[in-house]
């Protein structure tokens, strides 16, 4: 079980230091806007009035994407080398966390690309939004892990120096 989230699990809550508490706040409006953008898509699927609602996914996936970006920044370039000193980051909890990211970006991404190449078809304008329903289950399971298990490992890894290293590097992002 290698790399496995769930051999990780069974850990109690610890009260997270500054960093971590900032990143795992960051997660309530990235859910809220995952969940206008999956009621969306079931909208297209339903076919309830697809060019609208095909538009307004588009608006919101790219709002979505800036706000993830910066987010995912904060974990990739900080939070994840920090904790694969410990742990390494080739196998195990990080290398899960950067897989799921990047599936994540992945769907996202091509459904951009989809999007900027134009679509026609309403069974075109399903299957990008097909991309986004992936993101949407990627991403809710994603963050449970890190608030569940991710984080509270990483604060009981991390020395108080290091925590307020994490703290100070991720505000310049």
């Amino acid at each position: 079980m290698s790399g496995c989230m769930s051999t990780f699990g069974g850990m109690p809550q610890a009260e997270l230091s500054k960093g971590l508490k900032q990143l795992k706040s960051e997660h309530q409006p990235l859910l809220r806007q995952l969940e206008d953008l999956y009621d969306l898509t079931q909208k297209i699927n339903q076919e309830n009035d697809i060019e609208a609602n095909f538009a307004a996914l588009i608006t919101k996936v790219k709002e979505f994407r800036a706000a993830l970006d910066p987010h995912s920044e904060r974990e990739e370039g900080i939070l994840f080398p920090m904790m694969g000193v410990y742990i390494g980051t080739t196998s195990g909890p990080i290398a899960v966390m950067e897989y799921e990211h990047d599936q994540a970006k992945a769907n996202i991404g091509e459904f951009l690309t989809m999007v900027g190449s134009g679509l026609g078809s309403t069974e075109e304008k399903k299957q990008a939004a097909e991309l986004i329903q992936n993101a949407y289950f990627i991403l809710t399971e994603h963050f449970s892990k890190e608030e569940n298990v991710l984080f509270p490992m990483a604060e009981r890894m991390l020395t108080d120096e290091e925590k307020e290293e994490l703290f100070q590097k991720i505000q310049e992002i």
